[in-house]
């Protein structure tokens, strides 16, 4: 792996040479079949000979700017409106008497999200070896789509924040989704279906990475306890590496939010991970520029950790999304493997991540987008009654035994407890070994098969009422 990220750490910058004496140059994310971002004032931005007159041409447009002296420039669009017309978008550089045009063709206009995280948002619809993608060949079968487009950034590090990356946008067809983010594709997917509107994935993402790799090294040193140690594991581990070589440089293109799916190589130190995770999103939304825009992401699975407690990690995710503005978690307690830390059901957490956005992005206020959350305790009889949030149509087994409770007293020992739907909406727990209740957990261990849900399927977060 870090051999690849070399290799094309090279390449780009032998890209980036090669293109110096030109007149005009673009960085990657603007190439044909790319989707601008309806509704907003796109920024196009690239490089020319300083002093050069830069002019971008789209749909019935035209603005221009003179190259800075570093050679920079930047134009912002008018706000578009969602079209699947294909158009072309220009970009021509005049300086004395030379002039260069470059063209992108088949551009079109619709929603952008930016994707990342570590192997499971990478993980594509063919899978990895032995670990397959459910419902995948239909997935691919179906993939034949022109109002969907794909960018897959290819793995590169950085000491520095970049200012390009390898990449080109690609319309989606059977053969290239089959190697694209198998969420990513589920979400533009279902998206576009409900929406009827161009979807764009930029798919940002590497297998085995910690989240202080994606984050801003200003965010990181405001972080106390940190270990900001280089070269631990490779490249590709160092504190801001792929902040730097696969994020920075996407600054500051047209995207309506962010998903992610990490946290996996970060259990052990879960005790930090809100504070650099919070950190990471209010970078990220600095950088781009384009307020508090939506952030999305997956809780980690159940997964056989060994000692490490990853419960605690999936907490520390659930409360971000309980304190970060516009954040929002897709739960899969009900789709771990003990064994595998790569569960098949991808194109239902794609989807999950898009009931999120339909919601709270999209308006669509009838779409029920998260599990219960656990709001408040109180203890009636011997036991304890719980109440949630996101669940205005009740609480649900479907049918199986509810497992994995505990309850203990004053004395902190958890016992197996018994749980009960009572009122539809809320949540008795009691156990014959703890008379006077004071604290509930529920499936506050690494692996386990989530059996909370609300009338819409969506499970719950594991989650304790105490914080001893």
């Amino acid at each position: 792996m870090a051999r690849r990220a070399f290799f094309l750490s090279i390449l780009a910058g032998l890209f980036i040479a090669a293109s110096a004496s030109a007149l005009l140059r673009l960085p990657a994310i603007f190439s044909d079949h790319m989707v601008l971002q309806r509704g907003a004032s796109d920024p196009v931005w690239g490089w020319a000979t300083a002093g050069a007159l830069v002019t971008v041409r789209f749909a019935g447009q035209s603005h221009s700017t003179t190259a800075g002296p570093d050679g920079t420039w930047m134009i912002r669009l008018d706000s578009p409106e969602a079209s699947a017309e294909p158009r072309e978008l220009t970009v021509q550089a005049q300086v004395g008497g030379a002039s260069e045009t470059v063209r992108f063709q088949d551009v079109v206009v619709g929603e952008v999200w930016l994707m990342s995280g570590q192997s499971n948002m990478q993980m594509p619809l063919r899978g990895y070896s032995s670990q397959p993608v459910l419902r995948s060949n239909d997935a691919v079968a179906r993939a034949n789509d022109r109002n969907l487009r794909l960018f897959s950034v290819a793995h590169t590090v950085a000491d520095e924040p970049a200012d390009d990356v390898v990449g080109r946008w690609e319309t989606s067809t059977s053969a290239n989704a089959f190697d694209f983010s198998a969420i990513g594709h589920a979400f533009i997917t279902y998206l576009t279906d409900v929406l009827d509107v161009p979807f764009g994935a930029i798919d940002s993402s590497w297998g085995g990475t910690p989240v202080e790799a994606w984050t801003k090294a200003s965010t990181l040193i405001e972080v106390p306890g940190v270990d900001l140690t280089r070269d631990r594991r490779g490249p590709q581990h160092n504190p801001s590496a792929l902040y730097n070589g696969m994020i920075a440089p996407l600054v500051p293109y047209g995207i309506r939010g962010v998903l992610w799916y990490q946290g996996e190589s970060n259990v052990g130190v879960a005790h930090l991970y809100e504070q650099i995770f919070s950190g990471m999103i209010e970078g990220w939304r600095m950088r781009f520029d384009r307020g508090d825009f939506p952030f999305y992401f997956v809780q980690i699975a159940p997964f056989e950790y060994g000692e490490t407690n990853s419960a605690y990690l999936r907490e520390a995710q659930l409360n971000t999304m309980l304190n970060v503005p516009n954040t929002g978690m897709a739960s899969t307690m009900d789709l771990g493997l003990e064994r595998n830390i790569h569960p098949p059901e991808k194109i239902l957490v794609g989807q999950r991540l898009a009931y999120w956005a339909l919601a709270n992005t999209y308006g669509m206020e009838a779409v029920r987008y998260s599990g219960p959350v656990y709001r408040k305790m109180t203890v009636e009889e011997g036991a304890a009654v719980l109440e949630f949030d996101h669940a205005p149509d009740g609480l649900s087994s479907f049918g199986a035994e509810l497992t994995g409770f505990t309850l203990a007293g004053e004395d902190k020992v958890f016992h197996p407890a018994e749980a009960l739907i009572v009122g539809g909406g809320n949540l008795r727990v009691s156990s014959e070994d703890v008379p006077h209740p004071v604290a509930v957990r529920y499936a506050w261990q690494n692996w386990i098969v989530g059996s909370l849900f609300n009338n819409a399927g969506l499970p719950a977060s594991s989650f304790r009422t105490d914080e001893w």
